[in-house]
């Protein structure tokens, strides 16, 4: 990819400013690019060009904003490699996860040309009530508008289709926020979508400081919603801020897994171990809490050990590594941190635990970790996972319920009676049995509760929360 200097992406083009900050490898801290950093007049300036491009675009047919997703769709394939690589350095995902994220995000889009194909209204039976006699109804669903998307550093590429995918295909125009540390994904895609045919202005890209961003964003009137993904702290900022603008969340976790007695943990015990480790953790549903049944406890982390200790530690463009580093030395220095107060405060240190070379966090696994404790009750978002043991579902239910999370959590059990429960009693946003938490496909609904967020995602329904119901009646 070599050292670039990357302006913003404003109204179909290039725009210069006079800061520019270093975008180094979080592996190897080389330069990779000197990113801009938006000042408010570009942050202005880019919701001008999205409010008038929006007029265009709104009257743009649905097969037309479908085929421009098609055509982004063929843009990612013939580039995969490069956007793999991208991933790669500015992330510090491994590269074989920086292809699945790849992958991910082409059908991501085409799930978005689809849906913008078949954006439905329905017919309002008038009659049914008194006085509606006479008349017929119907509703369509309208575009909001310019929608602001803010997006994390863990999956540069995809999580920004799951905003801008729906909003194209619904008509809506974007200013796209992308993550500091992760900002050439983002303007990659907005190359791509501008070969393809989009409409200048109707998608922007602008990279700098999330208070400045952040707050021309909320309080420009012509923003009709923001969608956010990251922490449940900015979440909250952005909630009170935003006034009367649409608003979906997506933001913290801290998942669980529930093994339940008599499973057979060959098949299961690897698919837990990637949960909890790929790309270091650093995955809103990433397996960070599990409950064991006691009765096969030992058996579950013995085998669960031996798993992890096949991970391999490295740098990320190495086509075998499986972890590499947290995306700043800050964040793993925090995880240390709640690792030794957990250890000092009667957790059982199974593995890991400590910086290996370049700084790498290796893959950690601690046993029998208080409910109090950081590394249980906040998330996170690192290498880590903790194991305890439980005498029954119900205990387990409880112990994952006490959490101020609530996104996905995973059960394993051969009972469908108690698989029916813990779907009905966990108060997550989704319940997967006989999986990880981890699992996600794209097209599938997607949120959580609690300071896990607000609205869903995928693109079905993200596309439900970017447009506005209008009915339309008739008297005859």
């Amino acid at each position: 990819m070599g050292r670039v200097k990357q302006p913003l992406w404003i109204n179909g083009e290039f725009v210069e400013t006079t800061e520019y900050s270093k975008l180094l490898n979080p592996y190897d801290e080389t330069l990779i690019a000197e990113v801009a950093v938006a000042e408010r007049q570009h942050v202005i300036k880019a919701i001008d060009s999205a409010s008038f491009a929006g007029e265009q675009f709104r009257s743009m047919s649905a097969h037309e904003r479908a085929e421009i997703l098609e055509r982004v769709v063929e843009l990612i394939k013939e580039n995969k490699e490069e956007c793999a690589q991208i991933i790669a350095k500015e992330a510090a995902k491994p590269i074989k996860a920086a292809r699945g994220e790849v992958d991910r995000t082409i059908m991501t889009y085409k799930f978005a040309a689809q849906e913008a194909r078949r954006i439905y209204g329905e017919t309002i039976p008038m009659d049914a009530a008194p006085g509606g006699e006479g008349r017929m109804a119907y509703t369509v669903k309208e575009p909001l508008g310019v929608i602001a998307a803010i997006t994390p550093f863990n999956f540069p590429m995809n999580l920004v289709a799951h905003k801008v995918g729906p909003a194209i295909a619904a008509g809506n125009t974007v200013v796209l926020k992308p993550a500091t540390q992760t900002p050439l994904s983002a303007y990659k895609i907005a190359q791509f979508f501008h070969e393809a045919g989009l409409p200048k202005g109707a998608l922007n890209v602008v990279t700098g400081r999330g208070g400045t961003v952040g707050d021309v964003l909320l309080e420009d009137d012509r923003v009709k919603m923001v969608t956010f993904t990251g922490s449940p702290e900015v979440g909250k900022q952005i909630r009170e801020k935003a006034g009367l603008k649409r608003v979906t969340l997506e933001l913290g976790s801290n998942s669980a897994v529930i093994v339940d007695e008599n499973i057979e943990l060959e098949e299961m015990v690897p698919r837990i171990v990637a949960g909890a480790f790929s790309f270091q953790g650093q995955v809103c549903i990433s397996v960070q809490r599990v409950y064991v049944h006691e009765s096969i406890f030992t058996a579950f982390v013995e085998q669960f050990l031996e798993k992890v200790k096949e991970l391999r530690v490295g740098d990320p463009l190495d086509e075998r590594t499986d972890i590499s580093v947290m995306i700043s030395k800050s964040e793993r220095n925090r995880v240390l941190a709640w690792i030794e107060s957990a250890i000092n405060n009667g957790a059982k240190l199974a593995l890991g635990g400590r910086s290996g070379a370049n700084g790498l966090l290796q893959p950690t696994v601690l046993l029998d970790v208080s409910r109090e404790e950081k590394i249980s009750c906040e998330e996170a978002f690192a290498p880590v996972v903790h194991i305890n043991q439980v005498a029954s579902l119900d205990e387990a239910i409880g112990l994952v319920n006490h959490s101020k999370y609530g996104l996905q959590a995973g059960v394993f059990t051969k009972d469908v009676g108690r698989a029916f429960q813990a779907a009905r009693e966990l108060h997550v946003g989704g319940v997967m049995i006989n999986d990880f938490p981890t699992f996600r496909v794209d097209h599938m609904p997607y949120g959580g509760v609690k300071l896990s967020g607000m609205g869903r995602e995928g693109i079905k329904y993200a596309l439900e929360e970017m447009t506005e119901l209008k009915l339309i009646s008739f008297k005859l």
